[in-house]
């Protein structure tokens, strides 16, 4: 099922790299700062961000897939998986499109993009939000290890020995790992489509190769990443968001909010890494209010 998004103007911008594909909705004309939406990943696509479409009625809000993903060219050069050209995508964007004073939100592995471009502090931005945000993947990676830990046994067991044993594509581990994205990526029952729609188009070698082969297994190009050191450079407004259940754990986005001289952290109650998909209308709320100050 493909969702309406009632986008004004779609089309593409050439970028590094190659072309990437962009959608407008809500009004043009309207006074309020126009937001930018980056998705998360690497290599999903601007689908399941769908609940943000809710603060068109106020504003712009521009979806855009970054290359290799979505309905943007699909080179999968490793030479384009670095962070420094996805954040070039935003200054593309924002020329072509003419965005001279956007705000600016990321989820996740987008939210890793949309903190470096304002570390660099560019002309323009008003607000900045980073949803559920990947900062540092030592820090991710052993907050998702407490997560997985506290799986049930027999999740756990099935999870352990399929590794040990190479069987990580069989049925049996992908229903454990279902379980694991079930409390901590998504606790929407059943998925929404759009967000079904994102997981269908992933593009498995991008997210693979700067990845890996789950959101609790690194072993990309990312493996290495910290950003820690540039949310101190970060001037803008921001709001960092998270689930109770979060991927990004609760801890450690507080932590990132201490680290940026004007931001505040807000929490969701029986929320996980998609937080404004379990929590849609006090997420939207929240946004609406940050926007609007």
């Amino acid at each position: 099922m493909t969702t309406d998004w009632n986008f004004s103007n779609q089309g593409t911008i050439d970028s590094h790299g190659g072309k990437i594909w962009y959608g407008l909705t809500g009004n043009s004309e309207s006074s309020a700062t126009p937001l930018i939406v980056i998705h998360g990943g690497p290599g999903m696509t601007h689908h399941y961000l769908h609940p943000l479409t809710d603060l068109a009625d106020e504003r712009q809000v521009i979806f855009y897939d970054q290359l290799d993903a979505g309905l943007s060219e699909h080179p999968n050069d490793p030479g384009n998986w670095n962070l420094a050209r996805f954040v070039g995508e935003i200054d593309d964007l924002r020329e072509s499109l003419d965005l001279r004073k956007p705000a600016i939100f990321g989820n996740s592995w987008g939210a890793t993009i949309a903190a470096s471009y304002a570390a660099n502090n560019p002309a323009g931005i008003e607000k900045l939000i980073l949803s559920s945000p990947l900062i540092n993947t030592e820090q991710w990676l052993s907050d998702n290890q407490v997560h997985r830990e506290n799986l049930p046994s027999n999740v756990l067991s099935v999870m352990d020995r399929c590794e040990k044993n190479g069987q990580e594509s069989s049925q049996e581990y992908q229903d454990a790992v279902a379980v694991f994205y079930n409390r901590h990526f998504c606790r929407a029952n059943p998925w929404p489509d759009t967000v079904m729609e994102t997981m269908n188009a992933l593009n498995e070698t991008c997210y693979a190769g700067m990845w890996g082969p789950n959101e609790f297994t690194c072993n990309g190009l990312l493996r290495d990443y910290d950003g820690l050191a540039e949310l101190e450079s970060i001037q803008a407004p921001t709001l960092i968001t998270c689930g109770e259940f979060d991927e990004a754990a609760p801890a450690s986005c507080k932590k990132f909010t201490q680290l940026i001289a004007n931001a505040r952290y807000v929490e969701f109650e029986d929320a996980s890494h998609l937080t404004f998909v379990d929590s849609r209308e006090k997420y939207i709320e929240t946004l609406r209010h940050f926007l609007s100050e």
